[in-house]
This record gives structure tokens, C-alpha cells and sequence, in this order.
């Protein structure tokens, strides 16, 4: 499991017309099962996704696909971890 913290590095007019593109990327993701949360930092300064692959390499080859770090309108914190404890209904999150 993953926490992959997303900093933009360009004005929020940017990051905003690449909204499409990214929600895109985001539900191609969602739908073979590699993110099970995302959203907007508060403040606003970039993104935090919660995903599973099979290592951080495999997990960065798929974040090189979004239009984000195509466009290097973000960089990429990546954290690994082992959910060993969950709240119920959340059993999927554990390794």
C-alpha cells in the first residue's frame, strides 16, 4: 500500500485546465483497482492518492502516466506501508 502526496509546482489556472485529463487518468486507475482514495490537500497545493501496486516501481510506471507528471506540473512523494489495522468496513485496505 501506498500514500502518494502530489505537490504542484505551477499556478492553479495550470493545474486547472489539466483537471479533465487527470480525473481520467484517475478513473482508469480506480476501475483496475490501483487507487481506493484521492483528493485535494487543504490548502490546495497539490493531491494525496491512496493506492495499491505490486511495488513502488510498478506504482511509479502507472503515476508516469498522469497528465500531471507528463506535464511536470507536480512532483511525486511516495510512501510505503503496511495497513496492519483498519476500521470496519475498510478490511481491504490490509495486506
Amino acid at each position: 500500500m501506498f500514500i502518494v502526496s502530489l505537490t504542484y509546482v505551477v499556478p492553479l489556472d495550470e493545474v486547472d485546465a489539466m483537471i479533465p485529463a487527470h480525473n481520467a487518468f484517475l478513473d482508469k486507475q480506480y476501475a483496475v483497482g490501483t487507487f481506493l482514495a484521492s483528493g485535494a490537500k487543504v490548502p490546495r497545493t497539490g493531491g494525496i492518492i491512496l493506492a495499491r501496486a505490486e511495488s513502488e516501481a510498478a506504482l511509479r510506471d502507472i503515476l508516469a502516466e498522469d497528465p500531471f507528471h507528463q506535464t511536470k506540473m507536480a512532483y511525486y512523494d511516495i510512501q510505503e506501508f503496511n495497513p496492519s489495522r483498519t476500521a470496519a468496513g475498510m478490511e481491504l485496505l490490509k495486506v
